[in-house]
């Protein structure tokens, strides 16, 4: 898969993901209309999601049908497009969400780095109060109010500020998914945890295939193992061949 032609754009990114965090363009978004963005995300991408640990969520992402599969990177009009590929570590969450619905059942859930929206989106069928989707990249909110609707549930509230070190607010549980790729932001989510923790007894729960910068991070040794579940072939093909991806509890020593 790896000298596949139509594999270049989307391993880009996969590749940004898993090593590190790439620097993003000085394109602003936030000024281009949402009917445009949303005209566009349906042009560039398929409706997909079947091959996945949750077969019975639809979202819209990139597939080998679509024009930027195989395109060069640079002539994509936006921010790099994490929102358009789903995650590994983010399926395992939703996955496990979905056969464990008591735990966002009722209560207040943010989802940090929420890309496509999935777990967010799972948060609302499992019956969460409040749901919160937050992600730096406001095309990734439009994308997650067009997969809102693939599954027929309410958008949740999408902020597209950097909630990360922020003051922190109460929320009953937090979602990571595929948020420790770079070991900067692991460390400064490391420390941002441990207030909201402390401050409002949150629960945290994070999901990651087993990549070096989190398996090497000090904050793996604060993580319990909750689920493993076993990928799909087509996913551990986009992931540099990752076989497992796992949901992990987060418990600092406060």
């Amino acid at each position: 898969m790896s000298g596949d032609p139509n594999w270049t754009f989307v391993k880009t990114a996969t590749k940004a993901r898993r090593n590190k965090s790439v620097k993003k363009d000085d394109i602003c978004n936030s000024c281009r209309p949402h009917d445009s963005v949303r005209t566009f995300i349906s042009e560039n991408t398929e409706t997909a999601g079947e091959h996945s640990l949750t077969p019975e969520l639809k979202l819209r992402l990139f597939t080998p049908n679509c024009r930027f599969w195989r395109e060069r990177p640079e002539l994509w009009p936006f921010d790099d497009p994490y929102w358009a590929i789903y995650w590994p570590g983010g399926q395992a969450l939703s996955r496990f969400l979905l056969d464990n619905p008591e735990v966002c059942q009722d209560k207040k859930v943010l989802d940090v780095g929420s890309g496509c929206g999935a777990s967010a989106i799972v948060a609302k069928l499992c019956g969460a109060a409040h749901v919160v989707a937050n992600d730096i990249d406001p095309v990734a909110a439009i994308a997650t109010h067009m997969n809102c609707e693939l599954n027929g549930v309410e958008p949740p509230i999408c902020v597209t500020n950097n909630m990360i070190g922020s003051e922190p607010e109460r929320f009953d549980l937090i979602l990571l998914g595929d948020m420790f790729y770079d070991e900067a932001l692991a460390t400064s989510l490391h420390g941002w945890l441990d207030r909201c923790i402390k401050t409002h007894g949150t629960r945290v729960l994070v999901g990651d295939p087993g990549r070096a910068q989190f398996e090497g991070h000090d904050i793996r040794r604060l993580l319990h193992q909750q689920a493993q579940f076993e990928l799909p072939e087509s996913v551990r093909e986009e992931n540099y061949g990752l076989t497992f991806s796992c949901v992990w509890s987060y418990s600092p020593e406060l």
